[in-house]
């Protein structure tokens, strides 16, 4: 069993959430091509607001690791401002991070699972991720969870910086 928790991010946790943000980026090799890219990354607090900001925490608080679930549009709504590539029925996953120092510990497929719950509560056909090109190890994450590389799919930002998009289905909710 698992001795951390997935629960929202508490308001008085945004400015770590922050930067256990760019922490994990950093630690992937993020190295600010953009420097407004950073600062996005830092506020957590605008994330809460306009999507579900989840945090991986120790019981004594101690936070592991985020990922940012964004709603996609529908017919009822724009969806979030922070759905970067997601369609009608489906939902985006966005600034998946574990510090560094929790890694292998399962956090990072533990976030995303809890993604692929959250679609599958709302009824939504996909969950749809981007992932940097250089990020090998969390496409193996992706792929043992039951993602596919979507390539037709792929984007970028900038011109320097190529996002793989990966889609999963969700397990229905009974």
């Amino acid at each position: 069993m698992a001795d951390y928790s997935i629960r929202l991010a508490e308001p008085a946790e945004y400015p770590a959430v922050g930067e256990l943000t760019l922490e994990a980026y950093a630690a992937d090799g993020f190295d600010a091509p953009e420097a407004d890219y950073a600062a996005v990354l830092l506020d957590a607090a605008d994330r809460a607001r306009a999507a579900e900001l989840y945090v991986a925490a120790e019981a004594d608080g101690t936070l592991l690791g985020t990922a940012t679930y964004c709603a996609g549009p529908s017919a009822n709504s724009a969806g979030s401002s922070y759905a970067e590539i997601a369609g009608p029925g489906e939902a985006d996953l966005r600034m998946l991070g574990v510090t560094p120092a929790a890694r292998g510990r399962g956090i990072g497929e533990a976030l995303v699972r809890h993604a692929l719950r959250r679609a599958g509560e709302q009824g939504l056909d996909a969950l749809v991720l981007s992932s940097a090109e250089y990020m090998h190890a969390a496409h193996r994450l992706y792929d043992r969870i039951g993602f596919s590389h979507v390539p037709e799919r792929d984007w970028r930002p900038i011109p320097s910086v190529l996002l793989h998009v990966y889609r999963a289905e969700p397990a229905p909710v009974r």
